[in-house]
Protein backbone atom coordinates (compact mmCIF):
# COMPACT_ATOMS: atom_id res chain seq x y z
CA UNK A 1 0.00 0.00 0.00
CA UNK A 2 2.78 2.48 0.93
CA UNK A 3 4.15 1.93 -2.19
CA UNK A 4 0.98 2.42 -4.25
CA UNK A 5 -0.08 5.82 -2.27
CA UNK A 6 4.10 7.16 -3.36
CA UNK A 7 3.63 6.02 -6.76
CA UNK A 8 0.68 7.95 -7.46
CA UNK A 9 2.28 10.73 -5.44
CA UNK A 10 4.68 11.00 -7.64
CA UNK A 11 2.06 10.43 -10.78
CA UNK A 12 1.41 14.43 -9.73
CA UNK A 13 4.21 15.93 -11.36
CA UNK A 14 3.23 14.87 -14.75
CA UNK A 15 0.06 15.81 -14.14
CA UNK A 16 1.22 19.26 -12.76
CA UNK A 17 3.39 19.99 -15.60
CA UNK A 18 0.91 19.13 -18.29
CA UNK A 19 -2.03 21.35 -16.45
CA UNK A 20 0.75 24.43 -16.33
CA UNK A 21 1.97 24.12 -19.38
CA UNK A 22 -1.28 23.85 -21.31
CA UNK A 23 -2.64 26.81 -18.47
CA UNK A 24 0.00 28.85 -18.93
CA UNK A 25 0.67 29.42 -22.65
CA UNK A 26 -3.38 29.95 -23.01
CA UNK A 27 -3.44 32.80 -20.46
CA UNK A 28 -0.15 34.31 -22.04
CA UNK A 29 -1.86 34.34 -25.96
CA UNK A 30 -4.96 35.11 -24.84
CA UNK A 31 -5.69 38.71 -25.66
CA UNK A 32 -4.98 41.62 -23.21
CA UNK A 33 -1.63 43.13 -21.90
CA UNK A 34 -1.17 42.96 -17.62
CA UNK A 35 0.78 45.89 -17.92
CA UNK A 36 -1.74 47.80 -19.51
CA UNK A 37 -4.34 46.66 -17.15
CA UNK A 38 -2.00 47.12 -14.21
CA UNK A 39 -1.08 50.59 -15.05
CA UNK A 40 -4.76 51.97 -16.60
CA UNK A 41 -5.40 53.24 -19.96
CA UNK A 42 -3.51 56.76 -19.41
CA UNK A 43 -0.13 54.92 -18.53
CA UNK A 44 2.70 56.02 -20.92
CA UNK A 45 4.16 53.90 -23.62
CA UNK A 46 7.45 54.07 -21.03
CA UNK A 47 5.78 52.84 -17.82
CA UNK A 48 4.04 50.52 -19.98
CA UNK A 49 7.31 49.16 -21.25
CA UNK A 50 9.10 49.57 -17.72
CA UNK A 51 6.19 47.50 -16.06
CA UNK A 52 6.69 44.40 -19.06
CA UNK A 53 10.20 44.40 -18.44
CA UNK A 54 9.77 44.68 -14.48
CA UNK A 55 7.09 41.38 -14.81
CA UNK A 56 9.29 39.60 -17.28
CA UNK A 57 6.99 39.75 -19.89
CA UNK A 58 9.52 40.56 -22.34
CA UNK A 59 11.13 37.82 -22.03
CA UNK A 60 10.67 34.43 -24.64
CA UNK A 61 7.27 32.44 -23.31
CA UNK A 62 9.32 28.94 -23.08
CA UNK A 63 12.17 30.74 -20.90
CA UNK A 64 9.00 32.65 -18.48
CA UNK A 65 7.37 29.37 -18.59
CA UNK A 66 10.91 27.51 -17.51
CA UNK A 67 11.34 30.01 -14.80
CA UNK A 68 7.86 29.67 -13.24
CA UNK A 69 8.37 25.62 -13.38
CA UNK A 70 11.98 26.30 -11.32
CA UNK A 71 9.93 28.69 -9.09
CA UNK A 72 7.36 25.86 -8.63
CA UNK A 73 10.00 23.36 -8.41
CA UNK A 74 11.27 25.30 -5.33
CA UNK A 75 7.44 25.89 -3.39
CA UNK A 76 7.49 29.16 -5.09
CA UNK A 77 4.55 30.33 -6.74
CA UNK A 78 5.62 34.26 -7.33
CA UNK A 79 3.67 37.33 -6.32
CA UNK A 80 0.78 38.64 -8.20
CA UNK A 81 1.34 41.16 -10.33
CA UNK A 82 -1.62 43.69 -9.03
CA UNK A 83 -0.04 44.12 -5.83
CA UNK A 84 3.03 42.36 -5.32
CA UNK A 85 1.74 40.20 -2.46
CA UNK A 86 2.40 36.17 -2.43
CA UNK A 87 0.29 34.30 -4.10
CA UNK A 88 0.52 30.95 -1.68
CA UNK A 89 -0.07 33.47 0.81
CA UNK A 90 -3.36 34.53 -0.83
CA UNK A 91 -4.08 30.95 -2.14
CA UNK A 92 -3.42 29.54 0.90
CA UNK A 93 -5.78 31.86 2.81
CA UNK A 94 -8.58 31.23 0.37
CA UNK A 95 -8.09 27.68 0.11
CA UNK A 96 -10.04 26.71 3.89
CA UNK A 97 -13.46 28.69 2.32
CA UNK A 98 -13.50 26.24 -0.67
CA UNK A 99 -12.47 23.25 1.03
CA UNK A 100 -15.17 24.02 3.70
CA UNK A 101 -17.82 24.72 0.96
CA UNK A 102 -17.01 21.87 -1.08
CA UNK A 103 -17.12 19.46 2.41
CA UNK A 104 -20.67 21.14 2.77
CA UNK A 105 -22.08 20.32 -0.71
CA UNK A 106 -20.89 16.67 -0.83
CA UNK A 107 -22.49 16.43 2.47
CA UNK A 108 -25.52 17.56 1.04
CA UNK A 109 -25.01 15.35 -2.09
CA UNK A 110 -24.91 12.13 0.43
CA UNK A 111 -27.84 13.10 2.77
CA UNK A 112 -29.96 13.55 -0.31
CA UNK A 113 -28.73 10.95 -2.95
CA UNK A 114 -28.10 7.91 -1.17
CA UNK A 115 -31.24 7.67 0.55
CA UNK A 116 -33.14 8.44 -2.51
CA UNK A 117 -30.94 5.73 -5.07
CA UNK A 118 -31.51 3.13 -2.41
CA UNK A 119 -35.27 3.97 -2.36
CA UNK A 120 -35.49 4.13 -5.82
CA UNK A 121 -33.62 0.53 -6.06
CA UNK A 122 -35.81 -1.01 -3.76
CA UNK A 123 -39.01 0.20 -5.41
CA UNK A 124 -37.78 0.13 -8.94
CA UNK A 125 -40.57 1.31 -11.88
CA UNK A 126 -42.91 2.68 -9.18
CA UNK A 127 -44.06 5.61 -9.03
CA UNK A 128 -41.61 7.03 -6.57
CA UNK A 129 -38.74 5.31 -8.51
CA UNK A 130 -39.88 7.44 -11.53
CA UNK A 131 -40.16 10.53 -9.76
CA UNK A 132 -36.97 10.34 -7.84
CA UNK A 133 -34.97 9.82 -11.65
CA UNK A 134 -36.94 12.81 -13.61
CA UNK A 135 -36.04 14.67 -10.34
CA UNK A 136 -32.29 13.76 -10.52
CA UNK A 137 -32.32 13.94 -14.37
CA UNK A 138 -33.28 17.79 -13.58
CA UNK A 139 -30.67 18.13 -11.03
CA UNK A 140 -27.76 17.08 -13.76
CA UNK A 141 -28.76 19.39 -16.14
CA UNK A 142 -29.29 22.32 -14.28
CA UNK A 143 -26.19 25.09 -14.30
CA UNK A 144 -25.25 26.08 -10.55
CA UNK A 145 -25.50 29.29 -11.40
CA UNK A 146 -29.15 29.03 -12.22
CA UNK A 147 -29.89 27.32 -9.32
CA UNK A 148 -28.18 29.60 -6.78
CA UNK A 149 -29.42 32.39 -8.54
CA UNK A 150 -33.22 30.87 -7.97
CA UNK A 151 -32.49 29.46 -4.08
CA UNK A 152 -31.27 33.42 -3.79
CA UNK A 153 -34.38 34.87 -5.32
CA UNK A 154 -36.75 32.48 -3.05
CA UNK A 155 -34.89 32.45 0.19
CA UNK A 156 -33.26 35.48 0.36
CA UNK A 157 -35.22 38.05 -1.48
CA UNK A 158 -38.92 36.84 -1.52
CA UNK A 159 -38.42 34.67 1.80
CA UNK A 160 -35.66 36.85 3.78
CA UNK A 161 -34.47 33.43 5.76
CA UNK A 162 -31.08 33.52 4.78
CA UNK A 163 -28.29 35.79 3.65
CA UNK A 164 -27.94 36.11 -0.19
CA UNK A 165 -24.00 36.94 0.02
CA UNK A 166 -20.55 36.62 1.87
CA UNK A 167 -19.49 34.50 4.49
CA UNK A 168 -20.83 35.08 7.87
CA UNK A 169 -18.66 35.54 10.67
CA UNK A 170 -19.12 33.28 14.06
CA UNK A 171 -20.83 30.09 14.15
CA UNK A 172 -24.44 30.86 13.48
CA UNK A 173 -23.91 33.38 10.98
CA UNK A 174 -21.50 30.88 9.11
CA UNK A 175 -23.97 28.26 9.09
CA UNK A 176 -26.62 30.49 7.89
CA UNK A 177 -24.24 31.89 4.84
CA UNK A 178 -23.27 28.08 4.33
CA UNK A 179 -26.72 26.95 3.51
CA UNK A 180 -27.68 28.38 0.19
CA UNK A 181 -24.16 27.89 -1.59
CA UNK A 182 -23.88 24.16 -0.22
CA UNK A 183 -27.05 23.40 -1.69
CA UNK A 184 -26.55 25.08 -4.75
CA UNK A 185 -23.61 22.51 -5.21
CA UNK A 186 -24.74 19.70 -3.52
CA UNK A 187 -27.93 19.48 -5.53
CA UNK A 188 -25.95 18.65 -8.99
CA UNK A 189 -23.97 16.10 -6.94
CA UNK A 190 -26.76 14.58 -5.11
CA UNK A 191 -28.33 13.75 -8.58
CA UNK A 192 -25.60 11.76 -9.93
CA UNK A 193 -24.64 10.39 -6.47
CA UNK A 194 -28.90 9.39 -6.04
CA UNK A 195 -28.45 7.89 -10.13
CA UNK A 196 -25.40 6.03 -9.27
CA UNK A 197 -26.38 4.48 -6.05
CA UNK A 198 -29.66 2.94 -7.99
CA UNK A 199 -27.94 1.72 -10.67
CA UNK A 200 -24.86 0.01 -8.16
CA UNK A 201 -27.49 -1.60 -5.72
CA UNK A 202 -30.05 -3.08 -8.73
CA UNK A 203 -26.82 -4.51 -9.38
CA UNK A 204 -26.06 -6.42 -6.45
CA UNK A 205 -30.03 -6.90 -5.67
CA UNK A 206 -30.39 -9.56 -7.72
CA UNK A 207 -27.04 -11.25 -6.60
CA UNK A 208 -27.81 -14.93 -5.15
CA UNK A 209 -26.33 -14.09 -1.44
CA UNK A 210 -29.06 -11.25 -0.70
CA UNK A 211 -32.00 -14.08 -1.75
CA UNK A 212 -29.88 -16.32 0.67
CA UNK A 213 -29.57 -13.47 3.55
CA UNK A 214 -33.59 -13.25 2.88
CA UNK A 215 -34.34 -17.08 3.23
CA UNK A 216 -32.07 -17.40 6.29
CA UNK A 217 -34.97 -14.61 8.00
CA UNK A 218 -31.99 -11.45 8.34
CA UNK A 219 -34.61 -8.50 8.22
CA UNK A 220 -34.90 -6.37 5.44
CA UNK A 221 -32.88 -3.26 7.18
CA UNK A 222 -29.52 -5.90 7.46
CA UNK A 223 -30.29 -6.89 4.03
CA UNK A 224 -30.24 -3.62 2.71
CA UNK A 225 -27.56 -1.78 4.56
CA UNK A 226 -24.83 -4.72 5.39
CA UNK A 227 -25.24 -7.08 2.32
CA UNK A 228 -26.94 -4.46 -0.07
CA UNK A 229 -25.33 -0.95 0.04
CA UNK A 230 -21.86 -2.32 1.26
CA UNK A 231 -21.64 -4.27 -1.52
CA UNK A 232 -22.72 -1.52 -3.97
CA UNK A 233 -20.35 1.05 -2.03
CA UNK A 234 -17.12 1.02 -4.48
CA UNK A 235 -19.32 2.85 -7.73
CA UNK A 236 -20.94 5.54 -5.71
CA UNK A 237 -17.50 6.10 -3.80
CA UNK A 238 -15.99 6.32 -6.93
CA UNK A 239 -18.90 9.08 -7.54
CA UNK A 240 -18.92 10.56 -4.54
CA UNK A 241 -14.56 11.27 -4.79
CA UNK A 242 -15.08 12.31 -8.08
CA UNK A 243 -18.18 14.94 -7.34
CA UNK A 244 -15.87 16.21 -4.54
CA UNK A 245 -12.93 16.73 -6.70
CA UNK A 246 -15.09 18.86 -9.10
CA UNK A 247 -16.68 21.22 -6.31
CA UNK A 248 -13.15 21.82 -5.13
CA UNK A 249 -12.38 22.45 -8.71
CA UNK A 250 -15.93 23.85 -9.96
CA UNK A 251 -17.02 25.96 -6.91
CA UNK A 252 -15.96 29.35 -8.61
CA UNK A 253 -19.59 29.42 -10.30
CA UNK A 254 -21.37 29.17 -7.02
CA UNK A 255 -18.53 31.42 -5.15
CA UNK A 256 -19.24 34.02 -7.77
CA UNK A 257 -23.05 34.43 -7.63
CA UNK A 258 -22.70 34.38 -3.71
CA UNK A 259 -19.60 36.42 -3.23
CA UNK A 260 -17.94 33.35 -1.38
CA UNK A 261 -14.36 34.49 -0.26
CA UNK A 262 -12.77 30.82 -2.19
CA UNK A 263 -10.34 29.51 -4.37
CA UNK A 264 -12.80 29.84 -7.40
CA UNK A 265 -13.79 33.63 -6.77
CA UNK A 266 -10.20 34.34 -6.49
CA UNK A 267 -8.77 32.61 -9.78
CA UNK A 268 -12.45 34.19 -11.32
CA UNK A 269 -11.03 37.97 -10.40
CA UNK A 270 -7.46 37.20 -11.58
CA UNK A 271 -8.38 35.96 -14.37
CA UNK A 272 -10.32 39.17 -15.74
CA UNK A 273 -7.06 41.27 -14.26
CA UNK A 274 -5.08 38.86 -16.39
CA UNK A 275 -2.89 38.26 -13.11
CA UNK A 276 -0.97 35.10 -14.53
CA UNK A 277 1.04 34.14 -10.93
CA UNK A 278 -2.39 34.14 -9.62
CA UNK A 279 -4.31 31.79 -11.83
CA UNK A 280 -1.45 29.37 -12.43
CA UNK A 281 -1.12 29.33 -8.48
CA UNK A 282 -4.73 28.34 -7.97
CA UNK A 283 -4.70 26.25 -11.08
CA UNK A 284 -1.48 24.02 -9.17
CA UNK A 285 -3.33 23.78 -5.84
CA UNK A 286 -6.48 22.32 -7.89
CA UNK A 287 -4.79 20.15 -9.81
CA UNK A 288 -2.73 18.84 -6.79
CA UNK A 289 -6.49 18.56 -4.58
CA UNK A 290 -8.04 16.73 -7.35
CA UNK A 291 -5.23 14.06 -7.51
CA UNK A 292 -5.02 13.76 -3.76
CA UNK A 293 -8.57 13.45 -3.65
CA UNK A 294 -8.61 10.45 -6.11
CA UNK A 295 -5.88 8.76 -3.94
CA UNK A 296 -8.03 8.88 -0.73
CA UNK A 297 -10.68 7.61 -2.58
CA UNK A 298 -8.15 4.71 -3.82
CA UNK A 299 -7.14 4.22 -0.21
CA UNK A 300 -10.97 3.77 0.56
CA UNK A 301 -11.36 1.14 -1.76
CA UNK A 302 -9.30 -1.01 0.61
CA UNK A 303 -11.37 -0.60 3.33
CA UNK A 304 -14.30 -1.02 2.07
CA UNK A 305 -13.43 -3.82 0.04
CA UNK A 306 -10.59 -6.32 1.37
CA UNK A 307 -9.91 -8.27 -1.73
CA UNK A 308 -9.05 -4.44 -3.13
CA UNK A 309 -6.47 -4.22 -0.33
CA UNK A 310 -4.99 -8.09 -1.15
CA UNK A 311 -4.36 -6.89 -4.66
CA UNK A 312 -1.87 -3.87 -3.16
CA UNK A 313 -0.11 -6.26 -1.09
CA UNK A 314 0.81 -8.38 -3.93
CA UNK A 315 2.18 -5.06 -6.17
CA UNK A 316 4.15 -4.55 -3.34
CA UNK A 317 5.83 -7.47 -3.40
Amino acid sequence: MFKYIVKRLLMLIPVIIGVTFIVFFILNLSPGDPAAIILGDQATAEALEMKREELGLNDPLLVRYADYMVGLAQGDLGLSYRNSISVWDQVVDRLPNTALLAACGILVALVIGIPIGIISARKQYSLLDNVSMVVALVGVSMPNFWSGLLLVLIFAVNLGWLPSQGMGSGFGPLVLSLILPSLTLGMNSAAMVARMTRSSMLEVIRQDYISTARAKGVSERVVTFQHMLRNALIPIITAVGLQFGNLLGGAMLAETVFSWPGLGRLMVENIKSKDIPMVMGCVVVMATMFTLVNLVVDIIYSFVDPRIKSQYKKKGR
